[in-house]
Order: structure tokens, then C-alpha cells, then sequence
């Protein structure tokens, strides 16, 4: 069974066969709150989806952010989850790599060009994608001109879909421009991939320097996860990196990124 913690929305998996039958309470592992495990709920009233928003995210290119976010939301649909998968990348290749050569994609929801239905595209089963590439540099240019507010450009035309779906992917591009920022003040988690190499480490340092400038305005944006990737056991002491990247105990380093 699914178990929402009502204070920091944390979703848990229980097995209900090790639930004591005298049991009326749970303790969420997140945040320590402690809540009632059973609440009768009106037959009438249907259930609210609380829908996790995932950024996965580096400055640094070439360390599998597309890759991760393609695999992350297929294996999150196979799973029977409703998923969004958001390219913010002006490559546009998240669709190059479902086999897709959408017509629209986020540039025409967000201008307001086109209705979300018309923006999405149905890749898979339980699958959708709003396309980037070159046109997401009109984007970019928008947010600019905006006198305020323009961090909360790509929130304003996510939030509205998001009660359709269990998840919101979002796959960025490398660097450090408006439309990251956006992303940041989107999401709640972030799955970052590193490539165990040395010029990648450096970059997520620097990155994490600019993350914590975000949180200053959004506390509720985490990095969560680590995803080492690019392991390469020609070099000596291929493990050193991996271990290098250890840098908090509240960050989880996994090969998977620990969902659903």
C-alpha cells in the first residue's frame, strides 16, 4: 500500500502483511512526522494525486541527464505511472531518442500558442512528452524580457497539467541559463548525473554552489540523488571518483534513482 505523509508529501511503499494489526500510526522517515496510518475517507470524495516533480540536471554536459530522463520516465510508465516527460533542452533530443518527430512541443504551451493537448505527444503507454529543441531559445529571450517573475515562467504553464500525472520529468540542458533556473523553481527533487571523471566532479561542485543560491529563494527544491555514470574500469582505481562524490549524508548516491 501507498502511504502520503501529510506534512511533507513524502510518498512510502508499506507492506501491509508487516503492519501489526494493533497499528493506528505511522512515522514518516523524511521529516519525522508522525501521522494517523488509517482515515476514513468520504466514498464520495476521490482521492487528491500528489504528483512528484523530478529535475535531472547538471551543468556540466555529456553526463547522461537525456538518457536518465527517457529511462526514468519508460521505467516509471511500464510501472503503470501516468508520466510527463519535460524537455527543456534546446537539442531536443529526448524525442530523437522515443523515435518522435513531434510538431509542437513546451515553446508552444508556454507562448500560449497551443492548448496543452495539442502540445503533448503520447510516446509510449502511460507516456507523454512536451518537446524541446531550438524553438526553447524564444523561450529563453521571453523570460528576460519579463520585468518580474520571469523565474516562474515554466511553473505557471506546468502546474496546471500536473493533476493529470504521478510524475513530471524534467530533462535540462547543460549550462547555467533562464531556463535551468525555471526548472529549479519547478521541481521539488533533483537526480543529478555524474560521469566519474575529474573535469565532471569540478562541475558539480560549481553546480552545487548555484543550487544553493536557488534554495536561498526556494528551500523546497533538494538534490536527492546522485547517479554516477560513465564508469570506466580501464583507469586505475575506476572506484576512486565514486567514492569522491560522497559528499553528504543526506544525498543518496544509487544506481537507480530510488523511485517509485
Amino acid at each position: 500500500m501507498k502511504v502520503i505523509c501529510p506534512q511533507c508529501k513524502k510518498e512510502h511503499n508499506i507492506d501491509e502483511s508487516k503492519i501489526p494489526a494493533n497499528a493506528k500510526s505511522a512515522q514518516c522517515r523524511a521529516c519525522g512526522h508522525r501521522f494517523p496510518l488509517f482515515e476514513s475517507v468520504p466514498q464520495d470524495v476521490e482521492p487528491v494525486r500528489v504528483t512528484r516533480r523530478i529535475g535531472v540536471t547538471l551543468s556540466k554536459g555529456g553526463v547522461g541527464k537525456t538518457t536518465t530522463s527517457v529511462n526514468l520516465a519508460a521505467g516509471l510508465a511500464l510501472a503503470g505511472f501516468k508520466v510527463l516527460l519535460v524537455d527543456t533542452d534546446t537539442q531536443g533530443q529526448a524525442a530523437y531518442v522515443l523515435g518522435l518527430k513531434p510538431k509542437a512541443g513546451l515553446t508552444e504551451l508556454v507562448t500560449g500558442e497551443l492548448p496543452a493537448e495539442a502540445a503533448m505527444v503520447e510516446a509510449r503507454e502511460n507516456l507523454w512528452l512536451l518537446a524541446g529543441g531550438r524553438s526553447l531559445a524564444g523561450i529563453k529571450r521571453l523570460i528576460d524580457r519579463k520585468d518580474y517573475g520571469g523565474e516562474l515562467t515554466l511553473a505557471e504553464a506546468l502546474e496546471p497539467l500536473e493533476k493529470e500525472f504521478d510524475y513530471v520529468i524534467v530533462d535540462t540542458s547543460p549550462g547555467w541559463d533562464p531556463l535551468t533556473v525555471n526548472v529549479l523553481f519547478y521541481v521539488n527533487e533533483l537526480i543529478t548525473p555524474v560521469s566519474l571523471e575529474v573535469m565532471t566532479l569540478q562541475g558539480l561542485v560549481e553546480f552545487l554552489k548555484s543550487l544553493a543560491s536557488i534554495q536561498k529563494y526556494r528551500g523546497d527544491v533538494t538534490l536527492n540523488y546522485i547517479l554516477p555514470t560513465f564508469l570506466d574500469k580501464r583507469i586505475k582505481n575506476p572506484d576512486g571518483n565514486r567514492q569522491t562524490i560522497r559528499i553528504s549524508p543526506t544525498i543518496q548516491i544509487r544506481n537507480s534513482c530510488g523511485c517509485p
